[in-house]
C-alpha cells in the first residue's frame, strides 16, 4: 500500500522526524488558505506547490491539458508584491493543476489525475541529498541507502555511479547503530551541526520504518539547510499490507482513486490481483503457478493480461469474482483457467467458472487445464455445462491454445 507525499510527512513528524511546513489542499481557495501560515513558517514569501498523486518524477512531469505546467511549482514575488502576489500565483496554479492529468516517468503515457495538492514552505536549501529504507528480502533486513546525489532518480545514480551509493544493514534487534548512521553521515560529507542532525534524521527514520511495518521509505532530495538543518524534503512510503491489520492509522491513508479499480475490486474478495497490459486473462490457484502461467504464455509468444490468485481456499464466490474482475477489461481476448488442486478443488472452480459465466457472459474463448483434488468431477461440471470451452492437457498445451485463440 501506497500513501501520498503529505500523509507520509505527517507519519514521519509523529516520529521526530524533520519536516518543512505544509498543508494539504483539494481545492484553489483552500491552497490560497494555506499561503499565509506557510510564509510566515517560512520567513518569506516562497512556496512550493505540489501535486499528490501515488507516483515519482513529478518534479520533471507536465500535464496533459498543460504541458507549460510541471508537477512541482516554486512560487515567489521575489521583493515585489508581497504574500498577495503569491496567493495570486498559487489560485492560478491550483485552478490549472487540480483536475488535470499529470504525465511522469512513474505515470505511463495515460498519467495520473491531480486530486490534491501540497502548499509547502521553501528552504533555503545548501545541499541535496538521497536517503532510503528498502527491505532487502534476500536477507530479510532493512537497509539504509544513502547518495550525495539528491534529486536524480536512484535507479539512474545505480546504473551510472554505483560507488556513490552508501548501503548499511540494519540489524532487527539492535536497530540502525550509532556508528552506522555515523559513518553514513560522514560518507556524505556531513559537517558540524548538519552531521549531529543527520545521525538523528538517519536513526529516526529507520526506527520509523520498522515501527510502521513499511517495505519502502524514500526521502529524495533530503536537504540541507544554510542553517545546518537536515529534513525531508520530499517523502514517499510504501507499507507491508500483511502487516495492515496493525496500523489502522495507516490503513485509514488509503486512497482508492490512486489505485486500478479492478485491483481495489479484487482485494475485497481476498484475491491477489495486478493488472498488466497483455491479452491473455489469466485465473490461476497459487502464486508460485500463477507466475509459471504468466511465464508459459510469453515463452509461447502471448502477453498475460494479469496476475490473478484465487488462492488455496477460495469460495465459488470468490472464483465468480476473479472471472468478472478478468472479463470486464476489454484488452482480454481470451481467458486461461489453470488450477491445481491441492486445497482448491477442481469442482469449486468449475462451478465457480459456470456462475460467472451465467452472470457475465462469455465473449472471448475460455481454455481451462484441470489437474488435482476432483479433477475428474470439475470435467464433468464443464462437460454437462454447455459452455463453448476448450480443455488443456496440461500448462504449456492450454498457454499455446489460448494465446493462438487470443490472436
Amino acid at each position: 500500500m501506497k500513501i501520498h507525499e503529505y500523509q507520509a510527512k505527517e507519519l514521519m513528524k509523529a516520529r521526530g522526524i524533520a519536516v518543512p511546513v505544509g498543508r494539504v489542499a483539494t481545492t484553489p481557495e483552500e491552497a490560497v488558505a494555506a499561503v499565509r501560515p506557510v510564509v510566515d513558517a517560512g520567513g518569506h514569501p516562497v512556496v512550493v506547490v505540489k501535486s499528490q498523486i501515488h507516483a515519482g518524477g513529478r518534479g520533471k512531469g507536465r500535464f496533459q491539458e498543460h504541458p507549460d505546467v510541471a508537477g512541482v511549482n516554486v512560487v515567489t514575488d521575489g521583493l515585489k508584491g508581497g504574500v498577495e502576489a503569491a496567493e495570486a500565483r498559487v489560485r492560478q496554479l491550483a485552478e490549472t493543476m487540480l483536475g488535470s492529468t499529470l504525465v511522469t516517468v512513474q505515470t505511463g503515457s495515460e498519467g495520473k489525475q491531480v486530486n490534491r495538492l501540497y502548499i509547502e514552505q521553501g528552504i533555503d536549501i545548501a545541499r541535496e541529498l538521497y536517503v532510503s529504507v528498502v527491505l532487502d528480502r534476500a536477507t530479510g533486513r532493512n537497509v539504509v541507502m544513502a547518495s550525495t546525489e539528491g534529486g536524480m532518480e536512484i535507479e539512474e545514480v545505480a546504473a551510472t555511479s554505483p560507488e556513490l551509493i552508501l548501503r548499511e544493514t540494519i540489524d532487527p534487534a539492535l536497530g540502525l547503530a550509532d556508528f552506522q548512521a555515523r559513518r553514513l553521515a560522514y560518507g556524505l560529507g556531513l559537517e558540524g551541526d548538519a552531521f549531529k542532525n543527520g545521525v538523528r534524521f538517519l536513526k529516526a527514520l529507520s526506527a520509523a520504518a520498522v515501527d510502521l511495518d513499511t517495505d519502502m521509505v524514500e526521502i529524495n532530495p533530503l536537504v540541507v539547510t544554510k542553517q545546518g538543518a537536515v529534513m525531508a524534503l520530499d517523502g514517499k512510503m510504501s507499507f507491508d499490507n500483511n502487516a495492515l491489520f496493525r496500523h489502522p492509522d495507516v490503513v485509514a491513508m488509503r486512497d482508492l482513486s490512486e489505485e486500478n479499480p479492478a485491483e481495489v475490486e479484487a482485494s475485497k474478495f481476498g484475491l491477489s490481483f495486478i493488472k498488466l497490459d497483455g491479452s491473455v486473462g489469466c485465473l490461476v490457484n497459487g502464486a508460485g503457478l500463477a507466475m509459471a502461467t504468466m511465464d508459459t504464455i510469453k515463452q509461447v509468444g502471448g502477453e498475460p493480461a494479469n496476475f490473478l490468485d484465487v488462492g488455496g481456499g477460495a469460495t465459488e464466490e470468490n472464483v465468480t469474482a476473479a472471472f468478472t474482475i478478468i472479463t470486464r477489461d476489454p484488452n482480454v481476448k481470451g481467458i486461461f483457467v489453470n488450477i491445481f488442486g491441492g486445497i482448491m478443488k477442481c469442482d469449486t472452480i468449475a462451478n465457480g467458472v459456470i456462475a460467472a459465466v451465467k452472470q457475465v457472459g462469455l465473449k472471448v474463448p475460455l481454455v481451462v487445464r484441470l489437474e488435482g483434488t476432483n479433477v475428474e468431477l470439475g470435467k464433468k461440471i464443464l462437460s454437462e455445462s454447455g459452455l463453448n470451452l476448450i480443455a488443456a492437457d496440461d500448462m504449456k498445451d492450454g498457454a499455446k491454445k489460448i494465446v493462438e485463440l487470443a490472436r
